[in-house]
């Protein structure tokens, strides 16, 4: 999504921002001269993927200048004006003040590399650190100290109408940047999802309930709450302690609240019918699950495994073979989610002739997608 709303500015999620930024980095680091584009200011609610969208375009970076990419993230609430510009004290003959670089300025200025230095939180500092960013943003200097030419500068924070901790921005400051809102978009989440390996029963349950991916309310006092943030953090809890959803239950009420967190309990009941992948992968084709829930299960479940078993070709060709006999729409999601499993392997799957058939066939579903 891509429009512009009533705070002037365009509205897209992290997956249009990613893009549409890592193509104009690229093109201005081929011109050695990354200044070519403004330093850029994400804004969005808590949680939505601010961060994360700097980190994509910092792989995104790496894979198409083929240059090391070192982020330096400054969380701006935690600053002094005076941190910014490093600690005075006397120069050699103790006749003037000098002032020592801080650590965060200090970057590997090579012509290997490309520096991405992140202002979080911006628009929660106190206006005296925002001044502060003033000749950051525009100069790329602060008083004696300067950014090497392959410094590129992305600030990041949330709107004041989000009722969190935010300051408004003054106007000097706010002209300097290059204004872009962030949003939530499930489809995009999905395929970040995928690719990273969240886990599948947080996307399977966001699958079957959309609406949850993002939950927060700025005029709720909730504490606990939704967003793609608290949902990594779920998967992660996931991943790395338990996947019993049953035994992980406090922690995750404690990511996205009590209300969520027992739906998403309940509706993990549904894995208990969901056949073996194994037997999916084998080629042994055991039955179709019936209900809507349980497919929505399956689907996600049958996308972690393809992903954690995506050189096995073979076994991938007997899960399309299977998918041909879930409902339409439910097999074209499927497909969708194996091409997001990582970048190129949409490619990987139009040499299995087992895919090729099932474009033939049923590709009509995929709207567009092949």
């Amino acid at each position: 999504m891509n429009e512009i709303k009533n705070n002037n500015m365009p509205v897209m999620d992290v997956e249009k921002a990613v893009g549409l930024l890592t193509r104009a980095y690229a093109a201005a680091i081929n011109d050695n001269d990354v200044k070519i584009v403004p330093s850029v200011m994400l804004w969005g609610p808590p949680g939505v993927g601010k961060s994360q969208a700097v980190r994509q375009i910092a792989s995104e970076l790496e894979a198409a200048c083929n240059k090391r990419v070192n982020v330096t993230d400054v969380r701006l609430l935690l600053f002094n004006p005076i941190d910014l510009r490093g600690i005075p004290t006397a120069n050699a003959d103790k006749t003037l003040a000098v002032w020592l670089k801080p650590q965060i300025f200090q970057m590997d200025d090579s012509d290997e590399v490309i520096n991405i230095l992140f202002l979080d939180e911006i628009s929660a500092a106190p206006q005296s650190v925002q001044a502060a960013a003033y000749q950051i943003t525009l100069d790329r200097v602060v008083g004696e100290h300067k950014l090497p030419d392959n410094c590129i500068v992305i600030a990041a924070g949330n709107r004041v109408t989000d009722k969190s901790v935010a300051f408004k921005m003054p106007k000097a400051l706010a002209n300097r940047l290059l204004h872009i809102e962030i949003e939530g978009d499930f489809e995009a989440w999905k395929r970040w999802a995928i690719g990273k390996g969240i886990n599948e029963k947080v996307t399977g349950f966001l699958s079957f309930r959309r609406d949850y991916l993002m939950q927060f309310n700025a005029s709720g006092d909730t504490l606990a709450f939704a967003t793609p943030r608290s949902w990594e953090m779920v998967s992660n809890i996931l991943n790395c302690v338990s996947s019993n959803v049953d035994e992980m239950f406090p922690l995750i009420s404690g990511l996205v609240g009590t209300g969520v967190a027992i739906e998403m309990r309940t509706w993990c009941s549904i894995y208990k019918e969901l056949p073996k992948m194994e037997d999916i992968f084998d080629g042994l084709m055991p039955p179709i699950p019936q209900k809507t829930d349980a497919m929505y299960a399956l689907v996600s479940s049958m996308t972690a495994y393809a992903r954690a078993h995506k050189n096995e070709m073979s076994r991938i060709a007997n899960s399309i073979s299977y998918a041909t006999r879930l409902p339409a729409d439910f097999s074209a999601v499927l497909m969708r989610d194996y091409m997001a499993i990582e970048k190129g392997y949409k490619e990987k799957l139009m040499r299995v002739p087992e895919f090729s058939r099932w474009v033939s066939t049923k590709g009509r579903y995929m709207n567009g997608a092949i």
